[in-house]
């Protein structure tokens, strides 16, 4: 089982599953959430649009993940999960994003994946202090990947070259970077991971 960081689109990995770092309700969005929505065409929203809502507008809290098909994505299935809006850090902005992690492994456990590629949730519009968020990422995947077998990769995209050296940090903070591929690996580039 590996952990590794990719710089890239997110859009472009060919994996069993993308997350979307989405809002309540499915519908699209800015950010990653509008990218992974153009790249999937509109076979995307019309299936999010079929999801039951819990309550008016809410197709998904914050913290939980939906999963749909990929439709004209390389990844077979997304994953949307709803992080936290950061508000100052005080009110379980760190317990909700962990639980976006958490549930998108575990649904990925579920559905018996290999491979899951993780964007950076809530660091956009809902203004997720990048170094912490990072932080989180890598220390749930750590945590996971130490008591499950699947998936079998789990891949951190970090979307420029800033992010990128921020979850390198993280990941170097965690005392488990591997630059030879083996439990942990650095990639960079935009060709397809299979």
């Amino acid at each position: 089982m590996s952990i590794e960081i990719w710089h890239g689109d997110i859009t472009e990995l060919d994996v069993d599953a993308i997350v979307n770092a989405a809002n309540e309700t499915l519908l699209g969005g800015g950010g990653v959430d509008g990218a992974i929505h153009r790249a999937a065409g509109p076979g995307l929203l019309a299936e999010c649009c079929q999801l039951p809502e819990l309550r008016p507008g809410v197709r998904c809290p914050t913290g939980e993940v939906r999963a749909t098909g990929g439709h004209a994505l390389p990844a077979r299935h997304v994953f949307h999960t709803v992080g936290p809006v950061w508000r100052d850090g005080r009110h379980d902005e760190a317990a909700l994003l962990a639980n976006c992690y958490w549930q998108s492994l575990r649904l990925a456990e579920r559905m018996e994946l290999q491979s899951i590629a993780f964007p950076a949730i809530s660091c956009g519009v809902y203004g997720y202090p990048l170094h912490q968020a990072a932080d989180i990422a890598v220390t749930e995947t750590l945590t996971w990947r130490k008591s499950h077998t699947r998936p079998l990769r789990i891949i951190l995209v970090a979307y420029n070259a800033a992010a990128f050296k921020i979850y390198q940090q993280a990941l170097n903070r965690s005392g488990q970077i591997d630059s030879s591929g083996g439990s942990s690996a650095l990639m960079q580039g935009l060709a397809a991971a299979t």
